[in-house]
């Protein structure tokens, strides 16, 4: 169908050609009729009748014909993109009589949908709950864990994974294990894993830290690689500070030894002389005192290795005062928390239990049942205290407890090697009421403050076994599905329009589509300081205020962080002309180039739909019922995940047209108009 300004410049040039060959026509037959008033006036009537009819007629056309079959084409557009969209456009005018069978096909498709979507439902009700079985057990699991297919892309990741490679923007389902862990060793190691599941370990040295890597391969028919990984970093530090020691000690003791050994068949072997068999005891005492010490020197690296710093980690003061009133409770001590809940560093496990050791003791000699505990913020130190009425406790009281056992089992710790662990010790002192004591234990501080974020995401995005089944990697990128191809899908906002004469990014958003869903939670979004200030027009369509992005880093840090989130991607935009351009010259004063091919979701609506005359972001998005969140409107990341919508929603109208792969795709977008922008 004709674009409407086009049936309108038509429609309008005719009546004007009517009318102005009618108007001539009048006046050369006026002047014949001179003398006849009558057939002048029927004359001019005449005249003027024709442009009006022509008139009327287009305006009669315009809402019996024209306006229905736009209206049709965009129900037919929605029913096309989602059969489910709303039908507020059912036919009208002369099209009325196709309301009828519209609606029947309308209905007969979604009762046909309705019924493989229940088809659907039951056949996969017992593989959804082995997703949900698997996904709880992901959720809790400590270890962190991936999943990759045969071209080493993730299958598969838990949120441990995701906590481990929290600040590293390539992690994500669907990305190349290389872009997390560039290490050659790994990847050979992949390619040659034994086919039986026999497992293989590597030591690898990435970003200053040391990894253990435990691979196998999975039995699976896509060939599958599962990789648990561990920070050993403080372990290998852990093992240097005991391996010194022991390393100079046990050649000592070698010696010392031999040389006990010798001295004692010496002695044995000279009975009558005196003299040497006093000079042999002698040397026979100072190598066992040498010894003993040497063996008292062992048994304190022993010690110290039992309860090593390696074992600290951080610890929210909620969690550990939770589970000592569990703890107390059966004997029958009350713990109640005050003040400031906070975050330090410690063992858990065995701080609990030096704790429940000391509470009963500490008890009894205060004759109370009831504590308060607090933990209050010092100098690179968070100070446990235990509060109860009364006066303290002496050093002299503290000195004898500080050699209590955490239990009766032999090498058991002592509460001073819990402290000492710690690099801590403790002291007594009354509070500023002086009607009350308490008890203070320093502990190491940590520089994490926000409270642990208890939520946990109703679908999180662990695994998706389904991108196995995706072309290799160094496939032709062109001849490969656009519902297989990894998108991302972006969006900029800017100092201003005017790009070429020094408008700047301020912000960049974007999100993921693989293998043809939306990945919500894998995105990307960054202020960006354009080292310029923001003009208030600027300010007014997206908020952005200087003070908004002042603390924000230069575009020469996020490009590069950008750039690695979108990997080996297909980039997406609405008008991507303006967004490239925009990243475009700072990118090549990085030294990055983003010469991936582009789909632009403005122009493939334009050829899909020529004849249509809005193609904005705003009208897309009424007209395919996707609607913004609030306050997210004018914002990079908002409009990157309405744009993916958008894209999800022209796909099966590309597809009706025969167009399936990326090459297609871009030669149908390059036949709509294009327009200069910056």
């Amino acid at each position: 169908m004709p674009k409407r300004q086009l049936l309108l410049g038509i429609w309008l040039l005719a009546t004007g050609l009517v009318s102005f060959t009618a108007l001539i026509l009048g006046v050369l037959l006026d002047a014949q009729l001179a003398h006849d008033a009558q057939s002048r006036t029927l004359l001019w009537i005449t005249v003027a009748l024709s442009p009006a009819v022509l008139l009327l007629t287009g305006i009669w056309l315009e809402r019996k014909l024209f306006t229905p079959l736009r209206h049709l084409q965009i129900q037919c557009a929605r029913l096309a993109a989602n059969p489910d969209a709303r039908d507020d456009f059912r036919p009208e005018g002369w099209l009325s009589h196709l309301n009828t069978d519209f609606s029947r096909l309308r209905e007969g498709w979604r009762n046909d949908r309705a019924q493989l979507e229940t088809a659907r439902e039951a056949g996969a009700r017992d593989a959804a709950r082995i997703r949900h079985e698997l996904e709880a057990v992901l959720e809790v699991l400590e270890v962190p864990l991936l999943l990759c297919d045969r071209h080493q892309r993730v299958l598969m990741l838990n949120p441990a994974a995701k906590a481990f490679f929290s600040d590293h923007p390539a992690l994500g389902l669907g990305r190349h294990l290389q872009q997390l862990l560039p290490l050659p060793n790994l990847a050979d190691t992949l390619k040659k894993l034994p086919t039986d599941g026999s497992p293989r370990q590597l030591l690898l040295h990435h970003d200053e830290r040391w990894l253990r890597c435990d691979l196998r391969r999975v039995r699976a028919n896509q060939g599958e690689a599962l990789l648990t990984l561990s920070d050993t970093t403080e372990i290998h530090a852990s093992h240097q500070r005991w391996r010194q020691p022991l390393a100079k000690l046990l050649p000592q003791l070698r010696g010392h030894t031999a040389s006990l050994t010798t001295t004692a068949e010496a002695l044995s072997g000279s009975p009558e002389n005196i003299e040497l068999r006093n000079r042999l005891e002698q040397a026979m005492h100072e190598e066992s005192q040498t010894m003993g010490e040497l063996i008292d020197q062992l048994s304190r690296v022993l010690e110290s290795l039992q309860l090593d710093q390696t074992c600290l980690s951080d610890t929210w003061s909620g969690d550990l005062t939770a589970a000592l009133s569990d703890l107390c409770e059966q004997q029958q001590i009350q713990i109640t928390p005050i003040g400031i809940p906070a975050w330090f560093r410690a063992d858990s496990p065995t701080l609990l239990v030096m704790l429940e050791t000391l509470l009963p003791t500490l008890g009894q000699a205060c004759q109370q049942q009831v504590f308060e505990i607090e933990f209050c913020l010092g100098n690179k130190r968070v100070y446990l205290d235990l509060i109860w009425a009364g006066k303290p406790v002496s050093q002299q009281q503290l000195d004898r407890w500080r050699e209590l056992q955490l239990s009766e089992q032999p090498l058991a710790p002592r509460i001073s090697d819990v402290l000492s662990q710690h690099n801590s010790d403790w002291w007594c002192l009354p509070d500023h009421d002086r009607e009350h004591a308490r008890l203070r234990i320093p502990l190491p501080a940590t520089d994490r403050y926000a409270e642990p974020d208890r939520t946990t995401e109703p679908r999180p995005e662990f695994h998706d076994f389904s991108i196995a089944e995706l072309p290799p990697p160094d496939s032709e990128l062109g001849n490969c599905l656009l519902s297989q191809l990894e998108m991302v899908v972006f969006d900029t906002e800017t100092t201003g329009l005017k790009l070429r004469e020094g408008d700047r990014v301020i912000s960049i958003g974007a999100c993921r589509i693989l293998n043809g869903r939306l990945l919500a939670n894998e995105q990307f979004d960054q202020l960006v300081n354009p080292q310029r200030d923001i003009p208030a027009a600027s300010t007014a369509i997206h908020g952005l205020q200087d003070v908004d992005v002042q603390g924000a880093p230069p575009i020469a840090v996020v490009l590069p962080r950008f750039h690695s989130y979108v990997g080996q991607a297909v980039l997406v935009a609405h008008n991507a002309a303006f967004d490239l351009l925009a990243i475009d010259q700072p990118a090549r004063e990085s030294g990055l180039s983003f010469d991936m091919p582009v789909l632009d979701t403005l122009l493939l609506s334009r050829a899909i739909d020529p004849d249509l005359d809005t193609h904005g972001l705003d009208a897309l998005s009424e007209r395919f019922q996707i609607s913004f969140p609030a306050g997210t409107r004018h914002t990079a990341l908002g409009d990157a995940r309405v744009t993916a919508e958008l894209l999800l929603n022209l796909l099966p109208r590309l597809e009706a047209r025969g167009i399936t792969t990326l090459q297609q795709a871009l030669d149908f977008q390059a036949s709509a108009e294009t327009v200069q922008v910056g």
